[in-house]
């Protein structure tokens, strides 16, 4: 298919679809259904504090998407995938030989970073993951929750809150909240086993391939029980096993031992992955009306990744281990629980909430097929790299109550505390991971990824607390006004307070208004605080892409100071959206635009001591000789610096209708979103020897933050059952995302593309139900790295900031019983 014959029939389908509703619904032909199986699912409760707030009745947009409609997405066993496809605002690029970032894959919202979207788990905090995104991929520089340790079949809806939000939950919820809804019930059951495969056929710069691979299997399933009578117990888990995809670029001939043209020796694509989880989500009356809760959740993944692949001539090659070069692998073993419990209950005129939890990832490298080159033959190939742990304990005290006030209805009141306690430790790997050998020639380290050396290890804590108050109301039967201030104090970088006014004013029944102003934050985590490490790294230079050494700094080191280093400090940002709510019989839309203004973003610097357009030749030489004491040919480190102003539109149109040849759900959804930077770090007044302020945030860098993502995201998608059988059909329009260069001449585009999934079901007697169906039913890709780009190995094949991906046609079944 064309992209561009694509887009037509996407905005053909789009604006047909649109009319259709429109008009149907204005018309009212038909009464809205009386069987909506979702309407439990219109009761919120993030984004309010007030009771019984229905999606459409809130102050600020909130997506609300069941369990069901997760279950439905032909994404195979990833919720961030099964998120992406639903909601327009969040995106899941897959990154590639990026390191940890293969393993643990970050999502945005609105176009932000992946760290600036705050994920709560029944209400609570979440916690993030150990990993810091140090490379190449989408979100440099970020630490976020992994969204891929809780399985689909845990959770009964994910909320999504398009708003800033950091006044009422507290720090990162700059682009708004993820809040994931853990099954509850009491009795019934479920289970599901799904298999897929890529079929698919695709070219890249040096031509053409067709590939089955990526296999995916996964079993998973839930129960509900009672607990002590009254009370619940639902369990559930799944096992999941997906084998890698390869979508790497044939090898230059120069790079082959035989000088074959045709020989893959990179693997650019999914990583292998293995992952057993378990949650639970329990409660239990207590007498006055209290009530006992807890839930939590354990993952256990195994993840190999390739690196790029050294050719047989490589400097860093050992040709009496590896005569024709290596894939060097890197895999991670995953450790991710946590652990919530609390009471709840009326006491003194409140409703107290009072929790804590606890959770932890813990992440351990290794590497596989690989050597050091500097022992050289004597080299061993697989090492222990070393590890990350993050842990995080919170302690909470909530309260509301309805005030009766001179106002339409109570005014609701909410307040709280809270405490937190953070750490994070990275643990050095054995001594010939990082070690440089005997053999002058040979680079040090394990290939691929080097170990975290005992200079890089560390363990550190911090503390906060934070007090909030969150006020929401009517003035009249129209008119709904919302107030919140929080306060946080960090024992690292000191205190910030938030404050958020919301406010609705419903014109009819059919038609209301809403908007909001905010501030907000987003803390330095430690993470980018104190991590550092040496690593291989893939480095543009005009003559193309090589590897290099390259040191990372923590913000205290010394090194890191002499670059122009500072202590961390917040980033803040101000939000501003205005949106309108429409509704009339089954058809609702939902227009909400916004603004968000960020000061002192948090980046990963550029490797001072590489050439690079932004460097003169002086420059680069200064900071190689105070380097080269220490071996390693770039330095980069964490620094404030960037402002950004993000602007966008969210579109959410839907029409439900039931005829007698079946039930309809239309949906027409859009995110328009477009970044700008506004500022940059300005050059260390002891480096002035810097020619421009691209001197700590390249060009590439800046415009990985303002074109990175798509500014259009459009998704039409119309559900349809009658009886036992049921289908779905999803076009989705992705706007075209520039990969860029230090220099501009290596830019290029991943194009536009409209991607078509299709899935049918039945469901057979006794509570069993069969699906199958196809993602990218056309087999779309993105723009293939130009040679000139991708050197001699052809590692990479696509880039990884397409954001749909590039590993083409997915078939997929799904076979469930449920009891």
């Amino acid at each position: 298919m064309q992209i561009g014959h694509g887009r037509q029939a996407l905005l053909a389908f789009a604006s047909t679809s649109a009319l259709f509703m429109a008009s149907s619904a204005l018309a009212q032909v038909t009464p809205p259904p009386t069987d909506d199986t979702t309407e439990v699912g219109e009761i919120i409760v993030t984004g309010t504090r007030t009771v019984g707030r229905s999606r459409l009745d809130s102050v600020a947009p909130v997506d609300v998407i069941t369990g069901e409609t997760l279950a439905k997405q032909g994404t195979g066993t990833e919720l961030a995938a099964a998120l992406a496809a639903t909601a327009p605002s969040i995106n899941f690029p897959r990154p590639a030989i990026s390191d940890g970032s293969d393993h643990v894959r970050p999502a945005t919202l609105r176009g932000l970073a992946p760290d600036q979207t705050l994920v709560l788990i029944n209400g609570q905090r979440g916690h993030v993951g150990a990993l810091v995104n140090v490379n190449g991929a989408l979100g440099r520089g970020s630490t976020a929750f992994d969204l891929n340790t809780i399985p689909s079949i845990s959770l009964g809806s994910v909320e999504v809150l398009r708003d800033g939000a950091s006044a009422q939950y507290g720090a990162d919820a700059i682009a708004g909240v993820i809040n994931l809804r853990l099954r509850e019930a009491s009795s019934g059951g479920g289970i599901t086993a799904n298999y897929g495969i890529y079929d698919t056929d695709f070219t890249t710069a040096r031509g053409d391939h067709s590939r089955r691979d990526g296999e995916q299997t996964s079993l998973a399933g839930w129960v509900g029980l009672p607990l002590f009578g009254d009370g619940f117990l639902t369990l559930s888990g799944e096992v999941q096993k997906r084998q890698p995809t390869n979508r790497s670029d044939y090898a230059a001939t120069s790079a082959v031992n035989d000088g074959s043209a045709t020989s893959v020796i990179g693997r650019f694509g999914d990583p292998y992955t293995e992952a057993y989880t378990g949650y639970f989500n329990a409660g239990k009356p207590l007498s006055g009306e209290w009530e006992a809760y807890a839930f939590g959740g354990y993952q256990k993944r195994k993840s190999e990744a390739a690196a790029t692949a050294r050719a047989f001539n490589n400097s860093n090659n050992v040709a009496a281990i590896y005569p024709n070069g290596f894939l060097p692998i890197i895999a991670a073993d995953i450790t991710d629980y946590n652990i919530y419990g609390g009471a709840k209950g009326p006491a003194w005129g409140f409703d107290w909430d009072l929790s804590v939890g606890y959770g932890r990832n813990e992440l351990d490298y290794s590497v596989l097929n690989s050597l050091n080159a500097s022992y050289g033959a004597a080299s061993q190939t697989e090492f222990d790299a070393g590890s990350l742990s993050y842990g995080q304990l919170t302690i909470g005290i909530d309260a509301v109550r309805q005030v009766e006030v001179n106002l339409y209805e109570p005014l609701n009141v909410a307040f709280g505390v809270e405490y937190r306690r953070e750490d994070f430790s990275v643990s050095e790997g054995e001594p010939t991971s990082y070690n440089k050998g005997p053999v002058t020639a040979g680079g040090a380290g394990s290939q691929g990824f080097p170990g975290f050396a005992p200079s890089n290890a560390v363990d550190v804590d911090r503390n906060n607390i934070s007090a909030y108050i969150d006020l929401e109301g009517k003035f009249s039967e129209q008119f709904t006004v919302g107030l919140a201030g929080r306060y946080e104090d960090y024992s690292d970088f000191g205190d910030q307070f938030t404050g958020k006014i919301s406010a609705r004013y419903d014109f009819t029944d059919a038609f209301a208004l809403r908007g909001a102003i905010s501030t907000g934050f987003k803390s330095p985590a430690l993470q980018q605080q104190f991590f550092s490490y040496v690593a291989t790294n893939l480095v543009a230079t005009g003559a193309g892409v090589v590897l290099q050494q390259n040191g990372s700094y923590r913000v205290d080191d010394p090194i890191a100071i002499a670059l122009g280093s500072k202590p961390l400090e917040p980033e803040t940002s101000t939000n501003y959206s205005l949106g309108a709510v429409f509704r009339n019989g089954g058809f609702e839309l939902t227009v909400d635009t916004y603004r968000i203004d960020v000061t002192d973003r948090i980046i990963y610097s550029e490797t001072l001591g590489v050439s690079r357009p932004s460097q003169t030749a002086a420059s680069t030489a200064a900071i190689q000789a105070l380097l080269a004491p220490f071996g390693v040919t770039g330095a980069r480190f964490f620094l404030n610096g960037v402002d950004t102003s993000t602007s966008g539109v969210d579109v959410v149109a839907r029409y439900r209708t039931q005829q007698d040849f079946g039930r309809f759900d239309f949906t027409l959804a859009g995110n328009f979103n477009s970044t700008e930077v506004t500022k940059t770090p300005a050059v260390p007044s002891n480096l002035a020897i810097a020619p421009s302020g691209d001197f700590l945030f390249d060009r590439s860098s800046r415009l990985s933050f303002e074109q990175g993502t798509p500014e259009q995201k459009i998704v039409a998608s119309v559900d349809w059952s009658l009886g036992d059988f049921g289908a779905t059909l999803r076009g989705t329009s992705y706007d075209s995302v520039l990969v860029a260069n230090n220099n501009a001449t290596l830019d290029y585009e991943t194009g536009d593309a409209l991607l078509l999934d299709l899935e049918g079901r039945y469901t057979l007697p006794f509570g069993v139900a069969l699906a199958v169906g196809v993602s990218n039913l056309t087999d779309e890709y993105p723009t293939a790295t130009p040679i000139n780009i991708n050197g001699a190995t052809g590692s990479v094949g696509y880039p990884s900031y397409s954001p749909y991906g590039f590993n083409g046609r997915f078939f997929y079944g799904r076979l469930s019983y449920s009891f």
